[in-house]
């Protein structure tokens, strides 16, 4: 077991009515400057979000969240920024469909672990 760090994370999330504020949780994004990890964990249900919102474009939303590990690996133009830059500008307030949510705080010795653990308890 490797020194305790400080982490952040963000929920992150489908909001197909930006208007009324609904979301369902679809992922967690995961940034711990200290072992310099960025880490990203999605559990898309594509059945529930169509179930639950009925007017949602399920394909155009899964091809939307299904971008964001390339950002997160520093792909395309995101391979310039650190994982520091790349987590803030993944948790930049915007107004669209897939977003992330407010950011937290948290103590671990285990970013990737961590990471998996807040996916079971939040999606």
């Amino acid at each position: 077991m490797g020194p305790v760090n400080t982490y952040e994370w963000a929920p992150l999330r489908v909001v197909p009515r930006v208007d009324r504020g609904e979301c369902v949780n679809v992922g967690v994004l995961l940034y711990c400057r200290h072992a310099v990890v960025l880490t990203m964990r999605l559990a898309l249900d594509v059945e529930r979000l169509s179930t639950l919102f009925a007017d949602l474009d399920v394909d155009e939303v899964a091809t939307a969240v299904r971008a964001w590990p390339r950002v997160v690996a520093g792909e395309g133009p995101a391979g310039a920024l650190s994982p520091g830059e790349r987590f803030r500008w993944l948790t930049a307030p915007r107004s669209t469909v897939v977003q992330a949510g407010p950011v937290h705080t948290g103590l671990t010795s285990d970013p990737e672990a961590e990471a998996d653990r807040l996916l079971s308890r939040l999606v």
